[in-house]
């Protein structure tokens, strides 16, 4: 038994081993960069993005929203108390749902560690928060005119934590923050990869998550609801997911519907939303899931 066990031991050593020194390069830089961000750019992201809101109407208010949500770094506890104060300034919620959406859904941290699942993973990812951000807007400017979807009440802009006069030091306690919410979620991410790797057959994911199976698409948009818990953390499962026959439709059905209904997020939302613009937001994540899926799946990639 004490043979087996170490046997064992070994081999997971070995597959956790391979999958840290393929993903830890790019979640490092994610955090070095998404720091840069938070410490020297959030606050002038932030006024431009207020400002724009105020001026920018339509389809091209949304892109817009949509990409500054991608770019902000904020988490949802962050961004909720941001959009009550842009909501305050009077800008439109269209505006304001398209950079909510996009930035639950994707911050620049998460953006370069995904580069560890290819260049097309990557590209497919970015076009799906962004589409997912502006599709979000349209909807709120098309269905909720003359009525409020939003209800920031008690929801104040927080003061944030990067507030130390030198910068180096501001910088080196953001990273460390960032560092400290990340890590433990990122080392079990390789520790779920290695299990996964050494005692799932990899046949297993193509046929349950293949390009031609289309239930796949919606076990993994459904799987993305109890196991996505941090975008870091997902990156190494999804990386031996792919390698095993997942196609990318169900990949990025996944990492839609995984930060959109992660339970952190969930209780947030459910205040801001009330409950039945809640529901309409589930069933919105997970059809545009869905459909981004199919669409992925039928390129010819």
């Amino acid at each position: 038994m004490g043979e087996i066990l170490q046997r064992e031991a070994v081999y997971l050593w070995f597959y956790a081993d391979l999958q840290f020194r393929q993903i830890f390069w790019y979640w490092l830089l994610g955090m070095l960069l998404g720091s840069l961000v938070s410490v020297f750019a959030k606050a002038g992201l932030h006024r431009f993005c207020a400002r724009l809101g105020r001026h920018l109407d339509g389809p091209g208010g949304w892109m817009a929203a949509s990409l500054l949500g991608i770019a902000s770094p904020l988490c949802m506890y962050g961004t909720i108390p941001l959009c009550a104060s842009f909501s305050q300034k009077g800008i439109k919620e269209d505006f304001l749902g398209a950079f909510m959406m996009s930035s639950l859904l994707l911050n620049p941290q998460l953006l370069i560690t995904s580069a560890a699942l290819g260049r097309t993973a990557l590209a497919l990812r970015f076009i799906a928060c962004l589409l997912c951000g502006f599709t979000a807007g349209a909807l709120l400017h098309c269905c909720c005119k003359g009525r409020d979807f939003f209800h920031f009440q008690g929801f104040g802009e927080s003061p944030g934590h990067d507030t130390h006069p030198n910068p180096l030091l501001r910088y080196l306690f953001s990273l460390g923050r960032n560092v400290k919410a990340t890590g433990p979620w990122f080392a079990l991410g390789i520790l779920l990869s290695a299990l996964f790797q050494r005692y799932v057959p990899a046949e297993w994911v193509g046929t349950l998550f293949g390009p031609q199976k289309h239930f796949g698409l919606l076990l993994a948009a459904t799987a993305g609801v109890p196991l996505y818990v941090c975008g870091g953390g997902t990156i190494p499962m999804l990386q031996e997911w792919l390698a095993e026959g997942m196609s990318l439709g169900a990949a990025i059905a996944f990492m839609v519907t995984g930060p959109a209904t992660k339970i952190t997020n969930l209780g947030a939302m459910k205040i801001v939303l009330g409950a039945r613009n809640f529901a309409l937001y589930l069933a919105f994540a997970l059809l545009f899931s869905l459909v981004a899926g199919a669409i992925v799946n039928f390129l010819p990639l």
